[in-house]
């Protein structure tokens, strides 16, 4: 059993994603971008009011409980320039962020990650934040094309650039509790028959070749306990595979329910084929909220709908505030 402390109100504030969405209605624990805007001084609508979206995910997430809030950042998207943009439209207070994860070793999670750091920084008076990271996620990485070359990613950050913008790296490959609130997991156990991580993945060996790497071991997820509601469990991308994601959360809170799940399904591109695979597998979990975001896809997303209902699915766009309340 994970020791974890139980929120009263979980608030997620969605900093980068994929797609911008203003109009479209929402239930009620989502509040649109525009209501956020507002909220944080928009007094007149244009487009240089409004959020960007990119090829990403970051979420602002934040934990109240009665000693006091506790916020952290899960990931800071592709590119410098969404990181500034959003946060200052959005009034993201970059100095109540306590602890940074970076859920795995690519650049739309982690293109961001040192504008975000020196906003943290700036803001909080220059105190360190520690900073999660997986030590396989520094590896070169790129993707096989079809002419046998290799297409290469960039690089992340190492753990003395990171320091230098003011993280406290802290380098792991096993589960934490991070300030009393969140629950860091080790790496996700491969269970599911079908969810085979990314294909054409490659990352460089120690001979300097090319070797595959299809499985981003280095993945990793969070999640936060809310009362009388049950587990938020947040996956950044699910290269490991969502269900596999569900296994892993139901290990660390055992007899719990799975109250809902959000972040990027990775059921585009080549995981198209397993969409109905996964929408069933979701049933093992029962979880009463689906929130897809980012790498999602929108033909899982239409799957998804189809199956459990717009009561159960709520897609994540970026300027969105999800909010869990006891």
């Amino acid at each position: 059993m994970t020791t974890l402390a139980a929120a009263e109100r979980l608030e997620v504030q969605v900093l980068v994603d994929n797609v911008t969405d203003t109009l479209s209605t929402v239930p009620g624990f989502v509040t649109r971008e525009q209501q956020v805007l507002r909220g944080s001084g928009m007094r007149r609508v244009s487009g240089a009011a409004m959020c960007c979206a990119n090829h990403g995910l970051s979420l602002v997430i934040t934990a109240d409980a009665a000693d006091g809030a506790r916020t952290m950042l899960f990931d800071a998207g592709p590119v410098d320039y969404a990181v500034a943009r959003n946060g200052a439209r959005l009034g993201v207070d970059f100095a109540a962020i306590e602890a940074v994860v970076l859920s795995h070793g690519h650049r739309d999670h982690a293109g961001g990650l040192l504008q975000a750091l020196d906003l943290i920084h700036a803001a909080n008076g220059g105190r360190s934040v520690p900073c999660h990271l997986h030590p396989g996620m520094f590896a070169e990485r790129g993707m096989s094309q079809a002419d046998g070359g290799v297409f290469a990613m960039d690089f992340i950050p190492t753990p003395e650039t990171l320091a230098a913008h003011g993280a406290a790296p802290v380098v792991s490959t096993g589960p934490q509790t991070l300030l009393d609130m969140f629950y860091l997991s080790g790496e996700i156990p491969r269970r599911t028959a079908y969810e085979r991580g990314l294909p054409g993945q490659v990352r460089r060996g120690a001979d300097g070749r090319w070797v595959p790497d299809p499985l981003l071991m280095d993945e990793r997820f969070v999640a936060a306990r809310v009362r009388g509601r049950g587990i938020v469990v947040f996956s950044a991308c699910s290269h490991a595979g969502i269900i596999n994601v569900l296994h892993a959360a139901r290990e660390a809170f055992p007899g719990e329910r799975l109250h809902a799940v959000m972040g990027g399904f990775h059921l585009s591109g080549e995981n198209e084929a397993i969409i109905p695979e996964t929408v069933r597998g979701f049933q093992g979990f029962g979880p009463a909220l689906i929130l897809p975001a980012h790498c999602t896809g929108w033909r899982a997303v239409q799957a998804l709908v189809a199956a459990y209902g717009e009561g159960v699915i709520a897609p994540s766009a970026v300027g969105k505030r999800f909010t869990f309340s006891a």
